[in-house]
C-alpha cells in the first residue's frame, strides 16, 4: 500500500493545542491495509459534528507501513513496547488528552463515522457507552462480518453471563467499539494486558455501579488483506471464560460449594436413619459420599472467601458491604472458637467409636452401627481443623498493606 502524502488531521504546535474533548484510540499491529481508512473516518466524523478531538494510534510493534500511514494522516502515533491488546490500549489512553476516550479496532470492521452517537451519550453523563453489534441490542452484523460461532454462541453466551454474573446492562459485551470518560477509566484501575482488557472494563464498571449506555452499531467485514484476524476462537473463548470465573468467586467457588453442602445434608438425612427407598437401602456407604461432598463443598466456600478478600485487598474488585458485615461478625477469635468446637465434637464421636471397640475387647464390631459414629467424626474433625487454619489465613489476607 502506498503511504499517503497528504495530511488529513489537524496539526498544531504545542502552544496551539486546543481543548480536546475526544481522543480516539486505535490499537495497531501491522494494520497498513485498513488503518488509514479508520483514521480518515474518525477525523471526518469529528470535523462534520464539530467535535474537538484527536486520533491516537497505539502501535504495538508494527513492521509494515502502519506508523507512516497514521502519521501522514494526522494521527499521533504512540509506540507501546509491551505486547498485548490491553497493553496497547493502556499506552494509548495514557497519552490521550481528551476528556472522553473512544477505542476501536484498526481492521475497518467498525465505522468510526458512528462516533457522534457515543459522544452524545457521554455528554448526557454516561461514564461508559458500549457499542452493540448484535440484533438483540439493535445492532447490525453485515453478511460475513462475524464468524458463525461468534455470532450465535460466543458473543450471546458471554453477554448472558455478564448480565447474570455481574449484572452488566450490556447486550454485546465483546464489542470493541466503546467510549468512556477518562476519569472513569482511571477509577477502574485496569490490570489486564491481553484481550481480557475489554471484559475487565465491563465487569469492573458493572461492579462499581457506573452509569452505562449502549449504542447500536453496524459491524462490517474485516478489511485486512495482508493477514487474518488476531482473534482465535477457542483459545480466546477459553481465556474469556476463565477470566469471568476468576472475577466471580461466587460462581466459581461459592455456588458449587453450596450445592455440595446441600447434597451432603440430603445424604446424611437419608443415610443416618438407614432409609430404604424402593429396593435401595442407604447405609454407611452413602454417609461416606455425603461426607466427601460436605468436605469438598466447605473447602470450596472457604476458597470463595479467600478469593474475594484477596481481590478486594488488591483492588481487583470493589469493596463488598456484605463481606464487610461478615468480617465484623466472624473475626479470627470467633472462627477459632467455632473450629475448636467442631473439631472437639468430631474427636468426641471418634472417641465414642473407640469406646465401643474397647467394650468388645477390641474384637469385631457392628460396622453398620459403629461407622455412623466414625464417618461423621472424621468429617467434623476435618472441618474443624480446616476452620482453624482458614481463620488464620483469612486474617492474614485481610491485613491492610501499604
Amino acid at each position: 500500500m502506498t503511504t499517503p502524502t497528504t495530511r488529513r488531521g489537524p496539526r498544531y504546535t504545542p502552544a496551539e493545542v486546543p481543548l480536546i474533548e475526544l481522543s480516539v484510540v486505535i490499537p495497531c499491529l501491522n494494520e497498513a491495509d485498513t488503518i488509514g481508512s479508520c483514521i480518515e473516518k474518525a477525523f471526518e466524523a469529528m470535523r462534520i459534528h464539530q467535535i474537538a478531538g484527536e486520533v491516537i494510534v497505539a502501535d504495538n510493534g508494527s513492521t509494515d507501513d502502519s506508523q507512516e500511514i497514521a502519521t501522514a494522516l494526522g494521527a499521533r502515533v504512540v509506540k507501546v513496547s509491551q505486547k498485548g491488546y490491553g497493553s496497547a490500549l493502556m499506552g494509548g489512553i495514557a497519552a490521550a488528552r481528551g476528556k472522553y476516550i473512544l477505542m476501536g479496532d484498526a481492521d475497518d470492521s467498525y465505522d468510526f463515522r458512528e462516533i457522534p452517537a457515543f459522544v452524545i451519550k457521554l455528554r448526557e453523563g454516561y461514564e461508559l457507552v458500549q457499542g452493540c453489534r448484535l440484533p438483540s441490542g439493535g445492532g447490525t452484523v453485515m453478511p460475513g462480518a462475524m464468524p458463525f460461532l461468534h455470532r450465535w454462541w460466543g458473543n450471546p453466551m458471554f453477554s448472558w453471563l455478564a448480565r447474570g454474573w455481574f449484572r452488566a446492562a450490556i447486550s454485546d459485551v465483546n464489542c470493541g467499539l466503546r467510549a468512556f470518560t477518562k476519569a472513569h477509566y482511571e477509577r477502574l484501575g485496569q490490570r489486564c494486558t491481553g484481550m481480557e482488557f475489554a471484559n475487565e472494563m465491563i465487569i469492573k464498571t458493572s461492579l462499581i455501579g457506573a452509569k452505562v449506555a449502549e449504542v447500536p452499531i453496524t459491524l462490517h467485514v474485516d478489511g485486512r488483506k495482508a493477514h487474518g484476524p488476531h482473534l482465535r476462537t477457542f483459545r480466546d473463548g477459553w481465556r474469556t471464560l476463565r477470566f469471568y470465573m476468576l472475577y466471580s468467586p461466587r460462581w466459581l467457588f461459592l455456588v458449587p460449594g453450596a450445592m455440595l453442602i446441600v447434597l451432603a445434608a440430603i445424604g446424611y438425612g437419608i443415610a443416618m436413619p438407614g432409609l430404604r427407598i424402593g429396593h435401595v437401602t442407604f447405609d454407611v456407604h452413602t454417609l461416606l459420599f455425603a461426607s466427601l461432598a460436605a468436605i469438598a463443598g466447605y473447602q470450596s466456600i472457604v476458597f470463595a472467601l479467600f478469593t474475594k478478600v484477596f481481590a478486594i485487598s488488591e483492588r481487583l474488585l470493589p469493596e463488598d458491604p456484605r463481606l464487610t458485615r461478615l468480617g465484623a461478625l466472624v473475626n479470627l477469635e470467633r472462627g477459632l472458637l467455632a473450629g475448636a468446637v467442631v473439631l472437639l465434637t468430631g474427636l468426641g464421636l471418634l472417641g465414642s467409636a473407640v469406646s465401643q471397640w474397647w467394650a468388645v475387647n477390641f474384637g469385631p464390631l457392628n460396622y453398620s452401627h459403629t461407622m455412623r459414629w466414625v464417618i461423621p467424626g472424621v468429617m467434623l474433625t476435618t472441618l474443624g481443623f480446616q476452620t482453624i487454619l482458614s481463620s488464620f489465613f483469612l486474617s492474614v489476607l485481610a491485613m491492610k498493606r501499604r
